[in-house]
């Protein structure tokens, strides 16, 4: 039987539309046997398409939540929830009043811990399916690698430009796979400019698993453009002339691993990784982008979300996107009480990796 989705967001995401015309998957085009029945658009953007996709598919836009859950009825009417955006509550409320609920898909940006860790706690207490999070841990990986299940890592670093929480949650997808599995996050530090290449200097950050994770960077930038040589961006010491305002997240873990984020805008256009293992092998890859318009990554994420709404089970754990949610936002606290180190004892997520890979291979 065909699916009834519900799309709760801000603004008209482009991942519906995954839903409205299919995608790529596994070297076909594939349509979900799902139908978009109703939208509820909190804001309209410059270039909004949401009346035009309505009139094209044969969708309602609503002016609540609640309408929009219910589809003009006096009950629940659709099978599934995509929402961008925190809408959690207004959702859940519909849950209760009519006493069933339906798998969510919640990206969880902007939501804030507190929000978030109430709407997984939601999901437990109704028992509904919940998947969060964005697709870079699930998109390629070049080469395609995955942490050994139970590994033990000595250190991780992830590097990428633009905003961190994409970048934390696809390292948080990579080290997840660990002895015991997450277990928290302890403390929690952001430091920026000049700060950052001393860092790495005293040994706060690791040059070498840097270097090892630029290694797999399609996009260096600086001369590489201008000529197309090649570039050891951390032995040549051009990282300080590309990138102006760099930013280094440092994230001590509870059961002492201590993992980084470092954000270089300018240096390259992509995001890698890359780990430790005890013994001393190190393992690199980049989480690959594709191009837009067509984003085809998006499908990567389309898929583990219809995979859900069939089944009724989540592919990977919402406390992935609940830890990384709160990291960021710690983070952000340390920075603006002048980058002290911050405890985190309300951080105590725990919780195990999927026994399989869950990223595209094919």
């Amino acid at each position: 039987m065909t699916k009834r989705l519900a799309v709760v967001t801000t603004v008209y995401p482009y991942l519906a539309d995954r839903f409205l015309d299919g995608y790529a998957r596994e070297g076909r085009w594939h349509r979900a046997d799902m139908k978009v029945v109703s939208l509820y658009l909190d804001q309209k953007a410059e270039g909004d398409l949401s009346g035009q996709r309505a009139a094209e598919f044969g969708f309602r836009v609503y002016p609540t939540i609640a309408e929009a859950l219910r589809c003009g009825s006096e009950k629940l009417a659709v099978d599934a929830v995509l929402m961008f955006g925190d809408f959690s509550k207004p959702c859940v409320e519909v849950f209760e009043t009519y006493g069933r609920a339906v798998p969510v898909y919640h990206d969880m940006q902007l939501s804030g811990f507190q929000n978030a860790k109430w709407m997984v706690e939601s999901a437990r207490r109704l028992n509904f399916p919940l998947l969060a999070g964005s697709s870079l841990p699930v998109t390629w990986r070049l080469p395609d690698i995955e942490l050994p299940l139970g590994c033990e890592i000595d250190d991780a670093l992830m590097v990428g430009p633009g905003e961190p929480n994409h970048a934390l949650e696809a390292m948080q997808a990579m080290i997840e796979r660990r002895r015991n599995g997450e277990t928290g996050v302890q403390a929690v530090q952001m430091i920026e400019g000049d700060e950052v290449w001393k860092g790495g200097d005293d040994g706060r950050w690791s040059k070498q698993l840097l270097t090892a994770a630029l290694s797999r960077s399609d996009t260096p930038q600086g001369l590489t453009l201008n000529d197309g040589r090649t570039q050891d961006l951390v032995a040549s010491g051009e990282l300080p002339r590309l990138v102006r305002k760099p930013a280094a997240y440092f994230i001590e873990h509870r059961d002492g691993l201590r993992t980084t984020l470092l954000m270089l805008d300018g240096a390259i256009k992509d995001f890698t990784f890359a780990a430790r293992l005890k013994g001393g092998d190190i393992l690199s890859t980049q989480f690959l982008l594709t191009p837009e318009p067509e984003a085809t990554y998006s499908a990567c994420l389309a898929g583990k979300i219809e995979e859900m709404f069939v089944t009724g089970k989540a592919p990977y754990p919402a406390e992935r996107a609940l830890i990384v949610t709160g990291t960021l936002e710690s983070c952000l606290g340390s920075r603006s009480q002048g980058s002290h180190r911050m405890e985190t004892p309300h951080l105590s997520v725990k919780y195990q990796p999927p026994l399989n890979s869950q990223h595209c291979r094919s």
